[in-house]
């Protein structure tokens, strides 16, 4: 049965393709942080994130702080961007389940969490 979200259902992503996505309510822009109520792009020069070690805990932890239940990693559309074993390990002792997928995949099982689930997302548009 599908669970009331009322405001707080995650932003549909419209639209991916090679360094464009485009946000319902957002806009559009290369990355984004998305989250149960809204988002923003993601600018990874506020983390240091980089293409390895990968996303961060601090990267997730915005996601979790608007209340995401469920979270969706992109890995960008030539699988190059890595997330860090920390981040795995802080999202495992709060048990919430995460999917980490080629990009336009994570956008499509994004995009069906959200309409059901309290779910947040970090992707990435590129490599």
């Amino acid at each position: 049965m599908p669970m009331e979200l009322g405001n707080q259902q995650s932003p549909k992503i419209e639209h991916i393709s090679w360094g464009r996505m485009q946000v319902e309510g957002i806009g559009s822009g290369k990355d984004f942080k998305l989250y149960p109520g809204g988002g923003r792009e993601w600018d990874w020069s506020e983390t240091g994130t980089r293409h390895v070690p990968g996303i961060q805990p601090s990267d997730v932890q915005e996601l979790l702080d608007h209340g995401a239940k469920v979270i969706v990693l992109s890995r960008g559309m030539d699988l190059v961007l890595q997330t860090c074993p920390e981040t795995f390990e802080l999202l495992a002792s709060l048990g919430i389940p995460v999917h980490v997928q080629e990009s336009r995949a994570a956008v499509q099982l994004y995009n069906e969490l959200a309409q059901t689930k309290l779910v947040g997302g970090l992707f990435h548009s590129t490599c």
